[in-house]
Formats: C-alpha cells, structure tokens, sequence
C-alpha cells in the first residue's frame, strides 16, 4: 500500500496511491490525515488496504496522482530522529579530518534529534539564504513507527515499522563544526528537509525490505548528471529495528515518529572509499562525503556545495524501472 497527502492545510490531506503511482483515491472517508490514521493504526489499516486494492482494480473513482502536489507524507511529525547507520560516512569524515574514530562507533549508532513542525514537499524548493553556509543534499531512507515502547528490542522495534519512504535531509555544512563545537548538537545547521511523494508499508516492498533495511540502489541526480547510486541494503552498520530501539532506550517514541537511516553510502568493491559514478563507482549521497573522498586522495576538497539554481533528484526503481516512493526533484532558490 502506498499513501502520500496532497497540499491541504498544515496536515494535508490523505490519499492511497496505485502501484505504479498514476492514481489516487481520496481518503478522507476513512480518516483525514496519515498522522491520524497512524494514531489508531490497527482501527484504519485495514479499510486504507481495501481502498488500495479497490484502486488497483479501478473499481472505485480514481484521480490523476500529480507529484507537484503532494505534501511530504507527514507534513509536520510529533519527532523525527536521523540515525547515522552507514558508518562508512562517518569514518570517511574522520579519515578527512585526520581523527581517529572511536570503536564504539561501530556498535553505538549516532543519531541527534531534528526539526520536525514543517516539512518540504517532494517537489518543493530548496530556500538558501546564504550560499556561504554550505547547502549540501543528503539522500536518505526512513521509516515511520506507529507508538513504541520504552526498552524494546531490536526484534519488537522492527514490528513497530509501519512505512518507508525516501528523504533528502538538507544540512549547511559550514555552520556544522561551530554548533557541534558548542557541545550541544545540530540546530540552525539542520533546515527543513523534504520526503518522498509516497510512503510504502513493508510488505508491499517484497523482498527489497528484509532484515531491517530497504535494499536497492538509491539514484541521485545532480543538475541532471548521476551523483550517487549506493546500495541503501549494503554497508547498512545498523538496520531500522537497532535505529528504532535506540532512539525508545529511555523514552517512548509516538506514533508517527519518523526515524532516518543518515546518508546512504556504500565502500568501492576494493575496499576504497568510494569512486564517481563517472568513473565506475557508486557514486555519493551526499556532497560532504565527495568532498572527503577528494580531501583523502588530493589533499583537498573540489566539488562545490549547492548554490541557487542547482537541482537535486534523489528516486529508487523497482525491478521493471518504475519508480517506488516517487521522486523528490528540488532546485535550490534564494531565499
């Protein structure tokens, strides 16, 4: 089953998605919004999956599913929690730093806690006050849970899994190292960040999702040219179950807590830190870890940030090359 919420009101307004993302059927008989039904999920589940599969067969009026006017899914969300899973990243920001990165990074995920009152939509542009703050894209997967209970297991996190979706969460590097520097975390560094047009539940992802983890290679697009095509199944350190029973170790999580998996990035087949797709390789989620990778090998970084004008594409196919969750397609603006 795939859900998206139009633009309507602060919440929008919640509607089920075919299969091949041409069509919709509205909702709101059901329940008004995604937030709502993930509040009684086991009450609203199973009338959203009937609406699906009347859908599918067209047996119900169906509407044209237009990505320009969807919402992010959940266009504000009571939490959302980035994790760092793909600990090949973050030992490349060390290596470029010249630090050594402690062995607990290994079993410990990181994760730090995001503005979550408003979010862009899939095709919403990229507001940048300033270009000197270092705008850079980072192409995620998420989840969403229904409610969790405090000191879950990994096991019991992963049944709290209620959707999938994509996300580019937008960072402004250059304010990062002050903030962090303060000892306190990320905040003016962490604007908005957008989400795929459509969430999908588990199931209906087949056996791209198993183990805790969506695999397939997650595609960026820079400017029209292919940046990154990583593998959100390999090199995953921490799946979705480890990220979810973190974040609820001391506290519950709510319904409808969003949890991302932090920037997608896969090692090179020799164990390298990754090529250009350019040159063979998988490529980069994010313009940081390019920008690392030209530090190691070069002594300094090449590749620009964003600036206005510049779009960014993030999508990943199914196997007959249709997209799953959509495409977020943003261009960055001057604010």
């Amino acid at each position: 089953m795939k859900l998206a919420s139009l633009k309507d009101g602060r919440d929008g307004r919640l509607v089920v998605v075919s299969e091949d993302l041409a069509y919709y059927a509205d909702a709101g008989h059901i329940v008004a919004s995604l937030q709502a039904a993930l509040d009684d999920w086991d009450r609203y589940e199973p009338a959203l999956r009937l609406l699906a599969t009347d859908l599918q067969h067209e047996a119900i009026p169906l509407e044209r599913f237009h990505e320009r006017d969807a919402a992010a899914p959940l266009p504000r969300a009571y939490q959302w929690a980035d994790g760092s899973a793909y600990v090949n990243h973050v030992a490349l920001v060390r290596q470029a730093r010249g630090a050594e990165m402690p062995d607990s990074f290994w079993h410990d995920p990181l994760m730090y806690q995001g503005g979550s009152d408003a979010f862009l939509g899939p095709r919403d542009d990229i507001p940048l006050t300033d270009e000197s703050w270092g705008c850079d894209l980072e192409a995620e997967v998420v989840v969403v849970t229904g409610d969790v209970q405090q000191g879950v297991s990994r096991e019991e996190a992963l049944k709290c899994i209620r959707l999938v979706g994509l996300t580019n969460d937008v960072s402004l590097r250059n304010l990062i190292p002050g903030e962090l520097a303060k000892g306190f975390g990320f905040f003016q560094s962490k604007p908005a960040s957008s989400f795929s047009p459509v969430f999908v539940t588990p199931e209906a992802l087949g056996d791209r999702w198993r183990d805790g983890k969506l695999h397939g290679a997650l595609e960026v697009e820079l400017n029209g040219q292919p940046f990154g095509k990583a593998d959100a199944g390999e090199d995953m350190t921490f799946d979705f179950g480890t990220l979810i029973a973190h974040a609820a170790k001391t506290r519950k999580l709510g319904a409808g807590t969003i949890i991302g998996s932090g920037t997608v990035s896969n090692r090179d087949s020799d164990g390298g830190p990754g090529r250009p797709v350019a040159d063979g390789g998988l490529g980069y989620s994010c313009i940081a870890e390019v920008r690392m990778v030209e530090t190691i090998l070069r002594g300094q970084a090449a590749t620009p940030f964003l600036k206005a004008g510049d779009r960014v594409c993030i999508t990943m196919h199914d196997d007959r090359h249709h997209p799953i969750f959509g495409t977020i397609d943003q261009t960055v603006v001057a604010a």
